[in-house]
């Protein structure tokens, strides 16, 4: 940067700083659609323009996170949902805290808790098979109770309209898989009688 010192002298840098990557600010960039809107005489939504500028963080961030591969892919897919929300819940303001915040981590990490617990149990007898089944019933009622959840802290302004996307996309991805899995142990246990 260059700088004017009082003898009116230019202060030029020895080296210059290597920066890659859009320096605009997003206030720069939602300033340069309104313009554009105005110009063109359309209409210009701040909020929306705000959102679609804005890239999920969060989402970029859970996807770094490697599989494992000794787990099932819908305890995986739990797991990220789970950090997914906790990192895109630290930015919901406090008077949220309480009522939607605490409730959706503990949704998703109480899925993942009976998820393992699923994943356990043998199915060697009747008893561990309805026993199992129990536990992927209940982490589906779990993933649904979440996605009701998220709805109302969207409509609440707690989250933002894509978090929320977001986590219904990862909602619905898990119930399938695990529908898939009791899917897949039902046929095992017919084979195997």
């Amino acid at each position: 940067m260059l700088q004017v010192s009082r003898a009116n002298n230019l202060k030029i840098p020895k080296t210059l700083e290597n920066v890659s990557g859009n320096l605009n600010s997003l206030e720069d960039k939602v300033a340069v659609k309104q313009a554009l809107a105005t110009a063109n005489d359309k209409r210009f939504n701040k909020k929306k323009v705000i959102e679609s500028i804005e890239k999920d963080k969060e989402l970029e961030q859970i996807n770094k996170i490697p599989t494992n591969a000794n787990d099932l892919m819908v305890i995986t897919v739990v797991k990220k949902l789970g950090a997914y929300i906790i990192a895109i819940t630290e930015k919901s303001p406090s008077k949220f805290r309480g009522v939607f915040v605490n409730r959706m981590q503990n949704l998703s990490l109480e899925t993942l808790e009976i998820l393992l617990n699923a994943n356990f149990i043998r199915i060697d007898s009747e008893e561990h098979k309805k026993e199992r089944e129990e536990y992927q019933k209940d982490a589906i009622i779990k993933l649904k109770m979440l996605g009701y959840i998220s709805m109302i802290a969207e409509n609440s302004n707690c989250i933002l309209m894509r978090q929320y996307k977001q986590i219904s996309l990862q909602i619905g991805e898990a119930i399938n898989l695990i529908a898939a899995w009791k899917k897949s142990d039902d046929e095992r246990w017919r084979k195997r009688n």
